[in-house]
Protein backbone atom coordinates (compact mmCIF):
# COMPACT_ATOMS: atom_id res chain seq x y z
CA UNK A 1 0.00 0.00 0.00
CA UNK A 2 2.87 2.31 0.84
CA UNK A 3 4.37 1.83 -2.63
CA UNK A 4 1.02 2.57 -4.27
CA UNK A 5 0.78 5.83 -2.35
CA UNK A 6 4.31 6.80 -3.36
CA UNK A 7 3.58 5.95 -6.98
CA UNK A 8 0.41 8.04 -6.87
CA UNK A 9 2.32 10.97 -5.32
CA UNK A 10 5.01 10.67 -8.00
CA UNK A 11 2.35 10.68 -10.72
CA UNK A 12 0.70 13.77 -9.24
CA UNK A 13 4.07 15.56 -9.05
CA UNK A 14 4.84 14.73 -12.69
CA UNK A 15 1.35 15.80 -13.74
CA UNK A 16 1.73 19.12 -11.93
CA UNK A 17 5.25 19.63 -13.34
CA UNK A 18 4.01 18.98 -16.89
CA UNK A 19 1.29 21.62 -16.73
CA UNK A 20 3.67 24.06 -15.05
CA UNK A 21 6.10 23.63 -17.94
CA UNK A 22 3.31 24.03 -20.50
CA UNK A 23 2.26 27.25 -18.78
CA UNK A 24 5.81 28.63 -18.80
CA UNK A 25 6.29 27.79 -22.47
CA UNK A 26 2.93 29.39 -23.32
CA UNK A 27 3.95 32.58 -21.51
CA UNK A 28 7.25 32.54 -23.40
CA UNK A 29 5.45 32.21 -26.73
CA UNK A 30 3.14 35.08 -25.80
CA UNK A 31 6.19 37.18 -24.89
CA UNK A 32 7.66 36.48 -28.33
CA UNK A 33 4.40 37.48 -30.04
CA UNK A 34 4.13 40.81 -28.22
CA UNK A 35 7.79 41.53 -29.12
CA UNK A 36 7.13 41.35 -32.88
CA UNK A 37 6.54 45.13 -33.24
CA UNK A 38 10.22 45.59 -32.30
CA UNK A 39 11.48 43.32 -35.08
CA UNK A 40 12.76 46.14 -37.32
CA UNK A 41 14.49 47.92 -34.47
CA UNK A 42 16.14 44.67 -33.34
CA UNK A 43 17.09 43.57 -36.86
CA UNK A 44 20.81 43.49 -36.03
CA UNK A 45 20.18 41.00 -33.21
CA UNK A 46 18.12 38.85 -35.58
CA UNK A 47 20.76 38.97 -38.34
CA UNK A 48 23.48 38.01 -35.86
CA UNK A 49 21.46 34.98 -34.80
CA UNK A 50 20.70 34.07 -38.41
CA UNK A 51 24.42 34.05 -39.10
CA UNK A 52 25.13 31.94 -36.02
CA UNK A 53 22.28 29.48 -36.59
CA UNK A 54 22.24 29.38 -40.37
CA UNK A 55 25.65 30.16 -41.81
CA UNK A 56 27.47 28.44 -38.98
CA UNK A 57 25.50 25.24 -39.55
CA UNK A 58 26.08 24.94 -43.31
CA UNK A 59 29.20 22.71 -43.13
CA UNK A 60 27.43 20.32 -40.76
CA UNK A 61 24.30 20.29 -42.92
CA UNK A 62 26.36 19.53 -46.04
CA UNK A 63 28.01 16.53 -44.37
CA UNK A 64 24.74 15.21 -42.95
CA UNK A 65 22.89 15.78 -46.22
CA UNK A 66 25.46 14.04 -48.41
CA UNK A 67 25.69 10.89 -46.33
CA UNK A 68 21.92 10.84 -45.77
CA UNK A 69 21.38 10.74 -49.52
CA UNK A 70 24.18 8.22 -50.04
CA UNK A 71 22.92 5.74 -47.46
CA UNK A 72 19.29 6.15 -48.59
CA UNK A 73 20.35 5.23 -52.13
CA UNK A 74 22.17 2.13 -50.89
CA UNK A 75 19.20 1.11 -48.73
CA UNK A 76 16.67 1.64 -51.51
CA UNK A 77 18.80 -0.34 -53.98
CA UNK A 78 19.10 -3.18 -51.46
CA UNK A 79 15.33 -3.27 -50.93
CA UNK A 80 14.62 -3.10 -54.67
CA UNK A 81 16.96 -6.00 -55.43
CA UNK A 82 15.04 -8.81 -57.10
CA UNK A 83 11.68 -7.02 -56.84
CA UNK A 84 11.78 -3.57 -58.44
CA UNK A 85 13.88 -2.14 -61.25
CA UNK A 86 16.63 0.29 -60.22
CA UNK A 87 15.17 2.74 -62.72
CA UNK A 88 12.78 3.72 -59.91
CA UNK A 89 15.64 4.51 -57.53
CA UNK A 90 15.56 8.25 -58.22
CA UNK A 91 11.85 8.59 -57.52
CA UNK A 92 11.99 6.63 -54.27
CA UNK A 93 15.02 8.43 -52.90
CA UNK A 94 14.04 11.98 -53.82
CA UNK A 95 10.52 11.62 -52.43
CA UNK A 96 11.85 10.27 -49.12
CA UNK A 97 14.42 13.07 -48.90
CA UNK A 98 11.95 15.89 -49.61
CA UNK A 99 9.25 14.64 -47.27
CA UNK A 100 11.11 13.02 -44.40
CA UNK A 101 14.87 12.63 -44.39
CA UNK A 102 15.86 16.19 -45.26
CA UNK A 103 13.78 18.15 -42.74
CA UNK A 104 13.80 15.60 -39.91
CA UNK A 105 17.49 14.71 -39.86
CA UNK A 106 18.48 18.36 -40.30
CA UNK A 107 16.26 19.33 -37.36
CA UNK A 108 17.58 16.55 -35.10
CA UNK A 109 21.19 17.51 -35.82
CA UNK A 110 20.45 21.19 -35.25
CA UNK A 111 18.62 20.33 -32.04
CA UNK A 112 22.04 19.32 -30.75
CA UNK A 113 23.94 22.25 -32.20
CA UNK A 114 21.38 25.06 -31.87
CA UNK A 115 19.01 23.92 -29.12
CA UNK A 116 21.84 22.96 -26.77
CA UNK A 117 23.79 26.11 -27.67
CA UNK A 118 20.84 28.37 -26.90
CA UNK A 119 20.22 26.61 -23.59
CA UNK A 120 23.90 26.91 -22.64
CA UNK A 121 24.07 30.60 -23.55
CA UNK A 122 20.90 31.62 -21.75
CA UNK A 123 21.55 29.23 -18.86
CA UNK A 124 24.96 30.79 -18.26
CA UNK A 125 23.39 34.25 -18.36
CA UNK A 126 20.74 33.09 -15.90
CA UNK A 127 23.06 31.60 -13.29
CA UNK A 128 25.48 34.54 -13.53
CA UNK A 129 22.57 36.99 -13.04
CA UNK A 130 23.08 38.70 -16.40
CA UNK A 131 19.38 38.32 -17.15
CA UNK A 132 18.55 40.00 -13.84
CA UNK A 133 20.87 42.83 -14.89
CA UNK A 134 18.94 43.22 -18.16
CA UNK A 135 15.67 43.44 -16.24
CA UNK A 136 17.16 46.05 -13.90
CA UNK A 137 17.98 48.12 -17.00
CA UNK A 138 14.33 47.83 -18.13
CA UNK A 139 15.31 45.53 -21.04
CA UNK A 140 12.83 42.73 -21.66
CA UNK A 141 14.87 39.47 -21.81
CA UNK A 142 12.29 37.80 -24.04
CA UNK A 143 12.45 40.62 -26.56
CA UNK A 144 16.24 40.98 -26.39
CA UNK A 145 17.29 37.31 -26.14
CA UNK A 146 14.45 35.00 -27.15
CA UNK A 147 12.68 36.73 -30.03
CA UNK A 148 15.82 37.09 -32.24
CA UNK A 149 16.70 33.41 -31.74
CA UNK A 150 13.13 32.34 -32.50
CA UNK A 151 12.87 34.34 -35.73
CA UNK A 152 16.34 33.27 -36.85
CA UNK A 153 15.45 29.61 -36.29
CA UNK A 154 12.16 29.64 -38.19
CA UNK A 155 13.84 31.47 -41.10
CA UNK A 156 17.08 29.53 -41.30
CA UNK A 157 15.91 25.97 -40.68
CA UNK A 158 13.82 25.84 -43.89
CA UNK A 159 16.77 27.38 -45.74
CA UNK A 160 19.14 24.77 -44.31
CA UNK A 161 16.63 22.07 -45.23
CA UNK A 162 16.71 23.20 -48.86
CA UNK A 163 20.51 22.92 -48.83
CA UNK A 164 20.32 19.50 -47.16
CA UNK A 165 17.78 18.29 -49.74
CA UNK A 166 19.99 19.35 -52.66
CA UNK A 167 23.15 17.83 -51.18
CA UNK A 168 21.30 14.62 -50.24
CA UNK A 169 19.98 14.17 -53.79
CA UNK A 170 23.49 14.72 -55.16
CA UNK A 171 24.82 12.12 -52.72
CA UNK A 172 22.14 9.65 -53.74
CA UNK A 173 22.84 10.25 -57.42
CA UNK A 174 26.59 9.69 -57.02
CA UNK A 175 25.98 6.36 -55.28
CA UNK A 176 23.44 5.34 -57.94
CA UNK A 177 25.74 6.40 -60.79
CA UNK A 178 29.06 4.96 -59.60
CA UNK A 179 27.90 1.88 -57.68
CA UNK A 180 24.47 0.93 -59.11
CA UNK A 181 25.04 1.72 -62.80
CA UNK A 182 22.07 4.10 -62.91
CA UNK A 183 22.65 6.87 -65.46
CA UNK A 184 21.99 10.57 -64.96
CA UNK A 185 18.97 10.50 -67.29
CA UNK A 186 17.41 7.43 -65.67
CA UNK A 187 17.87 8.73 -62.12
CA UNK A 188 16.50 12.22 -62.67
CA UNK A 189 13.78 11.22 -65.14
CA UNK A 190 12.52 8.84 -62.48
CA UNK A 191 12.57 11.64 -59.91
CA UNK A 192 10.79 13.96 -62.35
CA UNK A 193 7.93 11.51 -62.92
CA UNK A 194 6.87 11.54 -59.27
CA UNK A 195 7.81 15.14 -58.49
CA UNK A 196 5.13 16.98 -56.55
CA UNK A 197 5.49 20.51 -55.22
CA UNK A 198 3.44 19.40 -52.21
CA UNK A 199 6.33 17.19 -51.11
CA UNK A 200 8.77 20.10 -51.01
CA UNK A 201 6.25 22.47 -49.43
CA UNK A 202 5.33 19.88 -46.81
CA UNK A 203 8.97 19.34 -45.89
CA UNK A 204 9.56 23.08 -45.55
CA UNK A 205 6.46 23.48 -43.40
CA UNK A 206 7.85 20.76 -41.18
CA UNK A 207 11.19 22.59 -41.01
CA UNK A 208 9.42 25.80 -39.99
CA UNK A 209 7.74 24.13 -37.02
CA UNK A 210 10.92 22.22 -36.13
CA UNK A 211 12.84 25.49 -36.00
CA UNK A 212 10.17 27.05 -33.79
CA UNK A 213 10.18 24.13 -31.33
CA UNK A 214 13.99 23.92 -31.14
CA UNK A 215 14.38 27.62 -30.36
CA UNK A 216 11.49 27.84 -27.91
CA UNK A 217 12.54 24.77 -25.96
CA UNK A 218 16.19 25.85 -25.92
CA UNK A 219 15.24 29.30 -24.64
CA UNK A 220 12.77 27.91 -22.10
CA UNK A 221 15.28 25.48 -20.62
CA UNK A 222 18.04 28.08 -20.58
CA UNK A 223 15.95 30.76 -18.89
CA UNK A 224 14.96 28.32 -16.15
CA UNK A 225 18.44 26.93 -15.51
CA UNK A 226 19.73 27.01 -11.94
CA UNK A 227 22.46 25.44 -9.87
CA UNK A 228 25.62 26.95 -11.34
CA UNK A 229 27.79 25.13 -13.87
CA UNK A 230 26.14 21.78 -13.14
CA UNK A 231 22.73 23.29 -13.79
CA UNK A 232 23.89 24.73 -17.11
CA UNK A 233 25.23 21.33 -18.16
CA UNK A 234 21.97 19.63 -17.23
CA UNK A 235 20.01 22.33 -19.09
CA UNK A 236 22.09 21.74 -22.22
CA UNK A 237 21.37 18.01 -22.18
CA UNK A 238 17.70 18.55 -21.40
CA UNK A 239 17.31 21.06 -24.23
CA UNK A 240 18.68 18.60 -26.76
CA UNK A 241 16.55 15.71 -25.50
CA UNK A 242 13.36 17.80 -25.50
CA UNK A 243 14.05 19.37 -28.90
CA UNK A 244 14.88 16.04 -30.56
CA UNK A 245 11.84 14.35 -29.02
CA UNK A 246 9.54 17.21 -30.00
CA UNK A 247 10.91 17.06 -33.56
CA UNK A 248 9.77 13.44 -33.90
CA UNK A 249 6.41 14.16 -32.27
CA UNK A 250 5.77 17.12 -34.56
CA UNK A 251 6.90 15.03 -37.52
CA UNK A 252 4.12 12.55 -36.86
CA UNK A 253 1.50 15.24 -36.25
CA UNK A 254 2.46 17.25 -39.33
CA UNK A 255 2.69 14.12 -41.50
CA UNK A 256 -0.88 13.12 -40.68
CA UNK A 257 -2.04 16.73 -41.18
CA UNK A 258 -0.27 17.47 -44.48
CA UNK A 259 0.01 14.08 -46.17
CA UNK A 260 -2.61 12.07 -44.31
Amino acid sequence: MRYMIRLFEWFIDRFEFFFLEVGRISMLIWGIIVSFPRVFRDRKLILDQMEHIGVGSIPLVIIIGFFTGAVSAWQAAYQFQGFISLSYLGSAVTKAIFIELGPVLTAIVLAGRIGASIAAELGTMKVTEQIDALESLAINPVRYLVMPRFLASIIMLPALTIIANFIAIMGAFLVAYFFQDVSFQVFFNSAKRVFDIKDIAGGLIKAFFFGASISILGCHVGLNAKGGALGVGNATIRAFVLAASMTLILDYILWTTIFG
